[in-house]
């Protein structure tokens, strides 16, 4: 009875192991062949999105190097300026990316918020535009990414994401069947379900690629544009 119930019990850890074995090989296949939900392979804006991405993209903000070479390897034309600026409104990571259909047209701004930029518009933004309002986006409209300012334009307190250019408000976006779209006058439209629906989805949508996203539902002074930005953060803040 003894020498049986020792077999059963090294069969039953073989098969445990076995099972474990399997299932560590399965995990692993997976996490390669779905690199979004894989903590540990690098950081690619062709792939889609996943819960591993945005704690990728937010460990860009302290590497530049690295968000520079995740553009390159991306196919991402930019070109990298040299820092400029004193103190709180020193921009040490500064940026023109070439093509991102912004509007006015390649504005300075960090390399994180390059990519959250990008990784937004190839992944919400556009596929967004065409299922939603039946055209692609031609150009994205902003008011700005760099103004040396605190918050709010206080004299005192904490200093905005804008003095460094780590940050990029949106204000709207024209299709390229020339419908306009703004966030002052569509957000909460009546008579635009469509275009309300749309900015509300790619608004949460940037949430997976932004630190902070700011909409008209978070205060008045963001009535007109959605604020985004790649302050450090633990979690984004989405609102």
């Amino acid at each position: 009875m003894g020498h049986w119930f020792q077999n059963f019990r090294f069969d039953r850890l073989a098969l445990i192991a076995l099972i474990t074995g399997a299932l560590f090989m399965a995990g692993r296949v997976w996490l390669i062949d779905n690199p979004q939900f894989n903590p540990w392979s690098p950081l690619s804006l062709d792939d889609p999105p996943g819960w591993a991405t945005a704690r990728k993209i937010a460990d860009l903000r302290d590497d530049p190097q690295e968000c520079r070479a995740i553009l390159t390897r991306s196919n991402i034309a930019f070109e990298a300026l040299e820092p400029v600026g004193e103190g709180a409104c020193r921009r040490s990571d500064r940026i023109v990316v070439s093509d991102q259909n912004l509007q006015p047209a390649r504005p300075q701004m960090s390399c994180a918020v390059a990519a959250g930029f990008e990784l937004w518009k190839r992944r919400s933004l556009n596929p967004a535009a065409r299922d939603i309002m039946g055209s692609p986006v031609a150009s994205v409209e902003h008011l700005g990414t760099y103004n040396c300012r605190r918050i709010y334009g206080r004299k005192s307190g904490s200093w905005s994401e804008h003095a460094t250019g780590n940050a990029i408000d949106i204000a709207g976006f024209v299709l390229e069947d020339g419908t306009r779209i703004s966030v002052l006058r569509d957000w909460d439209n009546p008579d635009e379900p469509k275009k309300a629906a749309f900015l509300r989805h790619i608004r949460d949508a940037a949430c997976g690629a932004f630190g902070t996203v700011l909409s008209p539902d978070y205060n008045d002074a963001h009535a007109d544009h959605f604020h985004l930005d790649q302050e450090g953060r633990a979690f984004s803040f989405c609102r």
